[in-house]
């Protein structure tokens, strides 16, 4: 072949490498804006990838390829960088997410540490007069990752570990002080320690996070017998708390390799905010995710069915008022009564959100009364009536908290009509449905006479300001009216001082006993609630005290006109109560506690019990008291 033939050939290789030459190195194509929001809003919490503003700070200071080499090296020299004073003030934000970055993938709890405190120096500059874009990607990301930093810094074997002493930093030590009376909790001691950023909660129709600085926890309440009885917070409570790491001078201190800050711990019931410098800051707070936990631990609803065919035996606890807060002087207790086969954990969604209402949960504390709801409605309702004014003696006995005096008692299905019973005057009306003789000439021991005394002649509380009755059978429950009802309660196991007192009275007078739609002397709470039972009927007839306010809310599956409609459990006529002041219709079956209506028409009854308010508390009227 001749050389001229030969050129063609030889000239191909040439000519790629100038085509090549010529190609554009920047590109641009449409796509879905989706994916451009995916690629400008990545980082390393979202996506375990960097930042844009990161990879933007590693290319300005020649470590955009030594970094994926060397980070541990990389991190180092940048660090000498920012104490030398040749840092940007945002890139401070850049350097705490590499040093998370490095955390995950073998620097462990030194790097996620440098990460908060990289974080802090961003967010908090020494001096105050260098103003943060709250639009920012810089400043949001910042203040994830000194919570996130924080809480893996101090988390060991899953939980998180409070306490002063040294802590390693890659660039030298943090000396940490604590404090630790600030894991007392009035007469308990706050532990276990749980990080609820990690958790994953399902369950929940609404889920509420309080965004702000610090690291979210779940802290358990060490169970103490010695005060138990002086308060009603239950043993198995966990309560949101909130860990700061606070820095003084950060910027000066990063000069060296010897850190001071100190460790404050505030709880999520309380504090909404904490003063940083001359600035008001948030505090981060998983209220909802702090609540799952507890009632993942409690197992509550494993009990609801043995709760009500299980009476109270020897040695067995009646029934409980109990809190998942401490007591705070100053804020209206809403006390929370569940219906028959029921539990305290289906206010779960209830407490949830009106806990998280703005104008709510700074004025309200919530109690939970549980019983075993196959007893008797007379003797469970005598529980709660006592719980309650027990309640009130132990945690004010000196009559100096006002906002005790205003109590809200709301009850749903058969905690409805114990509910009521708080608030009206019986005379002996209740008793003459059960005996044809005055409790006083029957022969009974006296501790017989007592309890029935107590379980059947009602005075209205005088704490009590205003009820609420969810899907409550004033009339009955055609469900309890059933065959299938009534066979299913002779498994019912009643309480020993109950079936002591009654067979008192069937040795002095079985005559006397009028019993109504039971085999047996003694009713349970399915007998109680059967249309037409003496009981029912005199309850329903009795009026609230003047003093009072009662809300209905009322579930209706069908249409509320028609004169049968019913939630499934209720019929309307039965829930009805004409000397209510409020009526609520909610399209639900007889379960409303966790329907938005229910849940809009409390905040509504709530919000309206504090406009009626008409001396705002004072701690300075109360004696400075404090719990």
């Amino acid at each position: 072949m001749s050389l001229r033939a030969r050129l063609p050939l030889c000239a191909l290789p040439m000519a790629a490498l100038l085509l090549l030459a010529c190609t554009a190195p920047i590109k641009v194509r449409r796509v879905d804006a989706e994916r451009v929001h995916r690629v400008l809003t990545r980082n390393e919490l979202s996506s375990g990838e960097l930042s844009r503003s990161t990879r933007n700070l590693l290319f300005k200071h020649h470590r955009l390829a030594t970094f994926d080499s060397d980070p541990a090296g990389a991190l180092a020299q940048l660090h000498q960088e920012l104490a030398a004073g040749r840092f940007f003030h945002e890139e401070k934000a850049a350097l705490a997410e590499l040093a998370f970055h490095h955390a995950g993938r073998g620097g462990g709890a030194p790097y996620y540490l440098a990460a908060a405190v990289y974080a802090w120096a961003y967010l908090f500059p020494d001096d105050e007069s260098v103003e943060l874009d709250p639009f920012s990607p810089q400043a949001r990301l910042a203040g994830d990752l000194y919570n996130r930093g924080l809480t893996r810094a101090l988390e060991s074997d899953g939980d998180v570990s409070l306490r002063a002493g040294p802590l390693p930093l890659p660039f030298g030590e943090l000396r940490v002080d604590f404090d630790p009376s600030a894991l007392v909790l009035g007469e308990r001691r706050l532990e276990r320690f749980v990080p609820v950023a990690e958790l994953e909660v399902t369950g929940f129709p609404s889920y509420y996070r309080w965004p702000g600085i610090g690291a979210p926890l779940a802290a358990a309440v060490a169970y103490d017998e010695s005060v138990s009885d002086r308060e009603l917070l239950s043993p198995g409570a966990r309560v949101p708390v909130t860990a700061l790491l606070r820095f003084e001078r950060l910027s000066e201190q990063l000069r060296g390799s010897a850190l001071q800050a100190s460790l404050e711990v505030y709880l999520g019931t309380g504090e909404r905010s904490v003063q940083i410098g001359a600035r008001n800051v948030p505090l981060e707070v998983e209220p909802t995710a702090t609540l799952a936990l507890m009632l993942s631990e409690l197992q509550a609803w494993n009990t609801e069915y043995v709760g009500f065919l299980r009476g109270v035996m020897v040695g067995e606890a009646s029934s409980s008022l109990i809190s998942v807060r401490p007591y705070q002087p100053g804020l209206i207790p809403v006390v929370l009564v569940h219906g028959t086969a029921s539990s305290t954990a289906r206010w779960a969604e209830l407490y949830n959100e009106l806990t998280n209402t703005p104008g709510l949960y700074e004025r309200y504390q919530f109690w939970f009364f549980s019983y075993r709801t196959g007893n008797p409605v007379p003797y469970s309702a005598m529980l709660l009536r006592e719980a309650l004014a027990d309640a009130v003696s132990r945690l004010d006995p000196d009559g100096l908290d006002p906002a005790l005096d205003r109590m809200v008692v709301v009850g749903h299905s058969q905690g409805g009509l114990l509910t009521k019973t708080t608030v009206v005057s019986s005379g002996d009306r209740l008793w003459n449905a059960v005996s044809s003789k005055p409790l006083s000439v029957l022969r009974t021991a006296p501790a017989s006479q007592d309890l029935l005394e107590r379980s059947y002649f009602l005075e209205p509380l005088p704490f009590i300001e205003r009820v609420v009755f969810l899907a409550t059978p004033h009339g009955g429950s055609y469900i309890a009216g059933s065959w299938v009802a009534h066979q299913v309660a002779r498994f019912i196991q009643l309480p020993v001082d109950l079936t002591q007192a009654f067979a008192d009275l069937a040795i002095g007078d079985r005559e006397a006993v009028a019993m109504q739609n039971s085999e047996t002397l003694i009713p349970t709470s399915v007998d109680n609630m059967t249309p037409g039972n003496t009981f029912i009927q005199v309850l329903r007839s009795l009026p609230m005290a003047p003093s009072v306010k009662g809300h209905s809310i009322i579930a209706v599956q069908g249409d509320p006109s028609h004169e049968k409609a019913n939630d499934g459990v209720v019929e309307y006529r039965s829930a009805h109560l004409p000397e209510a002041v409020s009526e609520r219709i909610v399209r639900s079956g007889h379960s409303l506690q966790a329907h938005p209506d229910t849940i809009a028409e409390m905040r509504r009854i709530l919000f309206a019990h504090l406009e009626e308010q008409l001396v705002p508390f004072s701690i300075e009227a109360a004696g400075g008291a404090s719990h």
